[in-house]
């Protein structure tokens, strides 16, 4: 199944259970993706994460339904997926700009989300340096934190947990340990269900784990390696726009499903000659 296929399966099991809600495990599963893939794939694509989507399009039906009748408010609060008149207010007003029972009034504007519809423009303006490449499993130590991909939260604590390993040093000493082939420091995203993941912060080392560091296990696989070139973290986010928006669609692989990571080299990530990379398991 490619990208784009995979995206309209994932759109098409959300509008057909709205106004109820479905989770991330099972939008993966009718994609054929990981929860994680298919989040980065689809606010990569989109500009809002599965969780936006949802809560946009229920809103959105909402307000049809309020305009419709005289129907309490409370009841289609309910039925959209709210515990309380006070938190369907506050996420209608922060959607619409008013209240549930002012778009009831003549002339009320609403702010309508539509079914979206996946088009993907094949620009190829820019070219896209990468290589393949296969390898057997290895080792990287680094650390982990859990987090939540609900609302895209991963999104705002990756960064947060990059400035703690980089003030604190944990960087530097992982870029001191590194003894393996890929010289750098990964990022790596392992999800582990319910919209939940553990990002590392590693290296690629070989022998026993070191004192204050987990290992983690790289799995075997036939990798698609992309080189970015640029200041972070704006270099990294093109680089995967144009992957998910321009790569996957006119190349004959797919994601494998498996974990992928991004490599940060030795030097000045603010610097506009910066080189990283971006690894992802293919099939």
């Amino acid at each position: 199944m490619t990208l784009v296929e995979s995206l309209k399966q994932t759109i098409n099991i959300i509008e057909k259970a709205l106004p109820d809600s479905v989770s991330m495990e099972e939008a993966a599963k009718t994609a054929h993706m990981s929860p994680a893939h298919l989040q980065k794939a689809f606010t990569v694509l989109t500009g809002m994460t599965v969780g936006e989507y949802i809560r946009k399009r229920r809103l959105t039906l909402a307000a049809e339904e309020l305009t419709r009748g005289d129907r309490r408010v409370i009841d289609i609060a309910l039925a959209f997926g709210y515990e309380t008149p006070e938190s369907f207010a506050k996420a209608f007003r922060r959607q619409h700009g008013i209240a549930p029972k002012e778009a009831r009034n003549p002339g009320a504007r609403l702010s309508c989300y539509n079914r979206l519809l996946i088009h993907v423009t094949l620009k190829g303006e820019k070219a896209m340096n990468y290589r393949i490449e296969e390898r057997e499993e290895f080792q990287a130590v680094g650390i982990h934190r859990e987090m939540s991909m609900v609302d895209n939260e991963q999104s705002r604590k990756i960064p947060k947990l990059w400035g703690e390993v980089n003030e604190n040093g944990t960087s530097e000493t992982l870029f001191k340990l590194n003894n393996g082939d890929l010289e750098g420091v990964l990022g790596v995203c392992v999800d582990k269900g319910n919209e939940m993941l553990d990002y590392w912060v590693a290296t690629e080392f070989k022998g026993a784990v070191p004192k204050g560091f987990e290992q983690i296990k790289i799995p075997a696989s036939k990798w698609a390696v992309f080189e970015v070139h640029g200041a972070m973290p704006d270099a990294m986010q093109k680089a995967w726009e144009q992957i998910f928006s321009e790569w996957f669609p006119s190349s004959n692989y797919e994601h494998a499903g498996t974990m992928d990571f991004e490599m940060y080299k030795k030097g000045d990530p603010m610097s506009e000659t910066y080189y990283s990379e971006i690894w992802i398991p293919v099939k």
